[in-house]
């Protein structure tokens, strides 16, 4: 049995893991989180801990959040540094459970770290399996407030039109008071199901529920998520929003697989399809959760994992 958790060095900074399994031998699962600075290793190590049977779980809290929160210099974050970083986790990964490659499993964020990681470091990378998928960065904005918007005046919701009117919509993936615009639209469009089938209380609400219950994160990691959350998306979403997948990262090595929710319009499903469409692997498969929103692994638990297992040892 392996259950550990430790600092590992990654591009000269030590940051947090977590691993748990039954044997060494299994498949190894790298779950990439969302945010930036989303760290979603209490749901890993609990929501999926039957797994354990049959995979070996890696959770990563990346850098600047979480245990990994402490040391970062965020005036010299990138998306590039986190793509690296994950690149080392991988090749440490793979040396140390004596595997020649691993299976990713990414959300949100993570989906765009975990294409970005496939495209330009495929060695070690088994598959890829990607929930509230990002396709445009740009696209993704615009539709998102748009959602939110029609869904409020739809409800007579006053108060939030007036909310998204003052933001106004999104001038190339940025809104109109920065990280405070974005959260007013992200808690609206949650409001109105387009982040969860099962609960639409704000995000910031819903997050800390789930890592306090979770009994996972000491209190640094706690306090390194809070702040580092704020600082994660300052730093880095200039750089989030700036990305065109259809046209920049089509052709993958390994196979390339979409667990996408029907109603997710955080990354809004209606540009999957035609991302998908242009997609070149050695396999892929696009797999819609019907009553889904941006977190299949959370709203359909079961099919996820039946699809994920479906998949990895067929």
């Amino acid at each position: 049995m392996i259950n550990t958790k430790f600092r590992l060095p990654l591009g000269g900074q030590r940051q947090t893991v977590q691993i748990l399994g039954e044997d060494e031998s299994n498949p190894i699962l790298l779950f990439l989180h969302g945010g930036p600075g989303v760290p979603d290793r209490g749901g890993v190590m609990t929501r999926c801990s039957s797994w354990a049977s049959k995979f070996t779980l890696v959770a990563w809290d990346q850098r600047g959040c979480g245990g990994s929160y402490w040391g970062t210099d965020f005036s010299a974050l990138t998306r590039e540094q986190l793509v690296s970083d994950a690149a080392e986790l991988v090749e440490w990964l793979c040396l140390k459970l004596k595997q020649e490659k691993l299976y990713l499993v990414c959300g949100s964020w993570g989906t765009e770290l975990g294409t970005l990681l496939c495209y330009k470091h495929p060695e070690h990378i088994a598959a890829y399996f990607g929930s509230g998928q990002t396709v445009n960065g740009i696209k993704n904005e615009e539709l998102s407030y748009a959602f939110a918007l029609h869904e409020a005046l739809a409800a007579g919701d006053d108060k939030d039109v007036k909310k998204l009117t003052k933001v106004g919509p999104p001038i190339n993936g940025q809104y109109k008071g920065g990280l405070r615009g974005l959260i007013t639209q992200r808690n609206i469009m949650k409001k109105y199901g387009g982040f969860s089938a099962k609960s639409r209380e704000g995000f910031y609400k819903t997050f800390a529920k789930s890592m306090l219950k979770s009994r996972v994160y000491t209190a640094a990691e706690l306090l390194g998520t809070a702040i580092g959350n704020v600082r994660s998306l300052d730093a880095l979403w200039a750089q989030v929003v700036d990305y065109d997948f259809p046209n920049q990262c089509r052709e993958f090595s390994m196979p390339y697989y979409i667990f996408q929710g029907r109603n997710d319009n955080n990354t809004p499903a209606a540009l999957v399809q035609g991302y998908y469409d242009v997609i070149s692997a050695p396999k892929k498969d696009l797999v819609w959760f019907e009553n889904s929103a941006h977190g299949p692994m959370a709203d359909e638990p079961e099919k996820y994992y039946d699809e994920l297992c479906k998949r990895v040892f067929a």
